[in-house]
This record gives structure tokens, sequence and C-alpha cells, in this order.
């Protein structure tokens, strides 16, 4: 079953067009990444799935439904910054805002921390907290909701390499049981765990499983760009003539 589809969607900022006859289906369970260059839209079609934007023609559905809707429990995980992380807030506090009503002491709450594994962590404040303990509190805010899918833009961002592989393993475990989007610009913190790539750059290609390739990377970002690096949990190129020495070489967003 498909959890979401896009059909013949456009999207323009003003006069501006950011996504062109973007046409798009994600299977229930799959793990996709979003990639593409900054300035391609990867998170404007993030957000007109999640309904935050309305797209200037075509539709988005979830689950059939179409966006926005009540009836799809939606979850979703904005960019991780390091702003308020000071405000005097404990992290079942930060939780119980997921869900309208919701109580900071509530079963739901707990239950949502210990998926994600920080169970003692229910009085602290986020202000003591590192940036992968932060990411974890705001991925159980969405979980409480009980989502079929679940949203998250740039998650890897101030989370160190052992967080980024931690939190990717449990986002696989998530797909089990519901559908995992991330929009990440950081190929280096591109996690093998992943099923899937949408390459965006004003257009959209959809790449089942497999590894990135050479050509996928080159027509989305338009130049050759490579940087050697080494193990896990970066999500390599496929084999190919120049990778000697151990090295798994990676092509990266930056210039």
């Amino acid at each position: 079953m498909s959890a979401i589809d896009i059909k013949d969607l456009s999207f323009c900022y003003g006069k501006s067009p950011v996504l062109t006859d973007v046409n798009l289906s994600i299977d229930e369970n799959d793990f996709v990444a979003i990639i593409g260059p900054n300035g391609g839209g990867k998170s404007t079609l993030m957000r007109l799935m999640v309904g935050l934007l309305k797209p200037t023609t075509g539709c988005v559905r979830l689950f059939g439904e179409k966006v926005p809707t009540k009836k799809v429990a939606v979850g979703y995980v904005p960019q991780n910054t390091n702003k308020n992380v000071e405000f005097p807030i404990t992290v079942a506090e930060c939780v119980a805002t997921g869900k309208i009503g919701l109580s900071s002491k509530s079963d739901e709450v707990k239950a949502a921390l210990e998926r994600v594994n920080i169970a003692g962590f229910l009085d602290r404040r986020l202000g003591e907290l590192s940036g992968g303990e932060r990411q974890r509190v705001l991925i159980a805010r969405s979980l409480v909701c009980n989502p079929r899918i679940l949203f998250l833009d740039e998650p890897s961002n101030n989370i160190d390499v052992a967080g980024i592989e931690a939190l990717y393993s449990m986002l696989a475990e998530f797909s089990e049981t519901m559908t995992i989007v991330i929009v990440t610009h950081d190929l280096m913190a591109l996690s093998h765990k992943v099923k899937s790539v949408v390459c965006v750059n004003h257009s959209v290609h959809y790449h089942e499983g497999g590894n990135l390739t050479e050509e996928m990377l080159h027509s989305t970002y338009g130049c050759e760009v490579d940087l050697i690096a080494h193990g896990v949990p970066h999500r390599v190129l496929g084999s190919h003539d120049h990778t000697h020495g151990g090295c798994c070489e990676h092509h990266h967003a930056g210039h």
C-alpha cells in the first residue's frame, strides 16, 4: 500500500518555481532519505507532504487521504537547532506537547521516551542535554500521537558520528511499523540503513534500495564533487574502478 502519493505537484514561492511536475509514490514502511542541493526544494517537498504548505498545483495524499487531513496520524520533527535550549521545560513536559491535553506524567509520555531509549530523562531540563539527546526528545514528542508516518528534517544536525549511527538504527526499527521520511543535506551522514532515496533538485526522482550511484548524484547536484571517507555509518557508492586502499568515495553536496 502507498503511504504517500504525489500527483502532478508544482510549488512556487511567489513567482519563483521551487518544484515542478512532481509525481512520487512511497510505500508503507519504507525508510526514505530525501537528498539534494540547498535551494533545490527538498525541505519544501517535506512540508508539502506534512501539509504545512499548499501545492500551487497537484495534490499530496497520505494513505489515500488528501493533505491536509486529520484522518492519518503524522509525526513531524523539525530541524534540531541550538535555539531555546535554555527554555525552562523538562523532557516530560516537552514530550507532552506532542498531543493536545496530554499530561507530562502520563504513561504515554513514559512509553514514548522508552521507545527512544531515554526513559530516565523525564525530569531533566532540555538545556542539560546533548544534541543527540534533544533530538530523541523531539522524536518522542512526535511519537505520542502514534503516527503512521514520521517525517524528520535534517535529523543528524548537531549530532556526533556515533549518535548519528544510533539514530539511524532506531529509525530503521521504527520503519518496521511506520513509514520514515527524512531530509538531509549531508551525504556523509546518510546511513546504509536507509531503504530508498529521493533526489530533489526542482524535479524529483525516486531510487529504490541499493547504494547511491555516481549517475544519481551527478544528475541531482549537476557537478562532480568527491570526498573520501571511511567506514560505518556512511552510505557509499557502489563498486567502481577508482575505489582503492579501503576508502569509499562519496559525492558531497558542498562546493
